[in-house]
């Protein structure tokens, strides 16, 4: 297929290119280019090289460039709960309005398939007993998660025979990537324990929380593209393995246990009310091809190594492009983006 990856240049993006070229795909990139700051260490087998990439804000793509791609795989939206809720209005505009308008403007250009990148953050505040299928209610406590949930309705109602969406819920992602995230929760725990040689939480760590590596999600997307269009047309499917579902405290010991030595001392609550465990049956069972190859322990391993491969100190660690929040705001504290978040330069 040709096919069109918004947020080439995000963590899950860089990685998420090569994936598919690797499949056989024709790869065309799109970004915005926020976080091109940001590269933690290179390693060819990862990420060999960039497609071709379309430098542009999602909400500026013209119809006239969707043309002649067979598949839009769309990622590039404001990533998290903390970054949406900075500008609420904002990410309704950019994670809503402007992936809706994308799918159909890809819709009405003869794009065949239409994979979105959503996020079990929509299940919300739950009390882990029962884990959470895609059928299950839904509470989502921030904007971030309301927009996928407004994107899922909204995009689910342009499927067709000749159009064919597919809501890909992921779990809160893990692992190593060039683009790197420190603000989601294993990779900060390793972070922290690497720097700081303890891990030491405001929270008692009782929240549920399921993981997904990064390479997961891109297997689940590779699936999705290959699947027939009717397996997948207008399909919800929750990424990741049963296994992988754990309270915070568990993915701190996890983290205290790859780090010798170091020791885990827990807090007495915490503002983030999230709290939910899910159900990852349907994606293995309904989606042809599809299964994980990694658990939390492995991820942990593979973070440390790449950690020590370079020295990784405080002053990286905290770095502000591996911090979505910390970025946008010094884009626009330094005036290079706008209050509509669109470059000035």
């Amino acid at each position: 297929m040709k096919i069109l990856l918004t947020g080439v240049e995000g963590y899950i993006g860089c990685l998420l290119a090569p994936y598919l070229q690797a499949r056989g795909h024709e790869l065309v990139g799109l970004d915005t280019g926020y976080y091109r700051d940001g590269w933690l260490f290179s390693d060819r087998s990862l990420v060999p090289g960039f497609p071709s990439t379309i430098n542009r804000d999602i909400r500026s793509i013209q119809p006239e460039e969707l043309a002649g791609f067979d598949a839009v795989v769309h990622l590039a939206e404001l990533s998290n709960d903390p970054l949406g809720e900075n500008v609420p209005e904002l990410t309704y505009q950019i994670n809503h309005q402007a992936s809706v308008r994308l799918a159909a403007m890809a819709k009405a250009a003869g794009v065949k398939r239409f994979v979105y990148t959503s996020s079990c953050s929509v299940y919300g505040i739950g009390n882990g007993d029962e884990p959470m299928t895609e059928d299950s209610p839904t509470q989502p406590q921030t904007a971030y998660a309301k927009c996928k949930l407004l994107v899922e309705r909204d995009v689910a109602a342009l499927a067709s025979e000749d159009f064919s969406p597919t809501f890909l819920r992921n779990a809160t992602a893990y692992g190593a990537s060039p683009r790197m995230r420190f603000d989601i929760v294993l990779n900060n725990l390793c972070g922290i324990a690497a720097t700081l040689g303890k891990i030491v939480m405001t929270s008692d760590g009782t929240p549920w929380r399921p993981l997904v590596h990064t390479l997961d999600i891109c297997e689940a997307v590779a699936c999705t593209l290959q699947a027939p269009a009717e397996t997948v047309r207008g399909q919800i499917f929750n990424v990741g393995h049963d296994e992988d579902n754990y309270q915070v405290r568990e993915i701190a010991q996890i983290v205290a246990d790859e780090y010798t030595g170091c020791e885990v001392q827990l807090g007495d609550g915490g503002s983030d009310n999230r709290s939910y465990r899910v159900s990852f049956a349907k994606i293995h069972a309904q989606l042809p091809g599809f299964q994980c190859a990694w658990n939390a322990k492995r991820g942990a391993q593979q973070l440390h190594d790449i950690f020590d491969r370079i020295d990784m100190d405080t002053s990286t660690f905290t770095a502000r492009p591996f911090t979505r929040l910390k970025q946008l705001k010094h884009l626009s504290a330094s005036g290079q983006i706008d209050d509509r978040f669109y470059w000035n330069y």
